[in-house]
């Protein structure tokens, strides 16, 4: 299994459109065997998904994705793990544990276009970005 992070200085990056680099974990026997560093050349999100898809990545742990980027990792068969913060190393630690505090309905776009909800405004550390059910919708 390979998970990947969105990174930037060893924390998980909250931008998933943005992203630069991701953290690629392989993963055996449930634990992290190697990791290394991918880099997205300013893919942008469409790209994104088809990067990490062409890479082997089953799962990928972010901060922030708008909803394009949400559909396209499905179609990719990504498993998303959105509205994550902190450390990457111990993202993935968490995730492997069982243990990985995140928000299946993380939908808020950091690009400033505003979805008909109040998500554009709550980038700091809340990561329930105040969605109420709008989020999903």
């Amino acid at each position: 299994m390979k998970i990947a992070v969105t990174y930037n200085n060893g924390q998980i990056f909250q931008h998933f459109g943005h992203t630069e680099t991701f953290k690629v974990y392989q993963v055996e026997d449930g634990k992290v065997a190697s990791s290394a560093i991918l880099d997205s050349s300013g893919s942008g999100h469409g790209a994104l998904a088809s990067l990490l898809r062409s890479q082997g990545v089953d799962a990928l742990i972010c901060g922030g994705i708008g909803g394009g980027a949400k559909t396209a990792l499905a179609q990719a068969g990504v498993t998303l793990y959105g509205g994550v913060s902190g450390s990457a190393d111990q993202a993935v630690a968490d995730l492997l544990a069982g243990k990985l505090t995140f928000n299946p309905d993380v939908m808020c776009s950091h690009h400033g276009e505003h979805h008909g909800h109040d998500c554009g405004e709550h980038h700091g550390g809340h990561h329930d970005h105040h969605c109420g059910g709008h989020c999903g919708s």
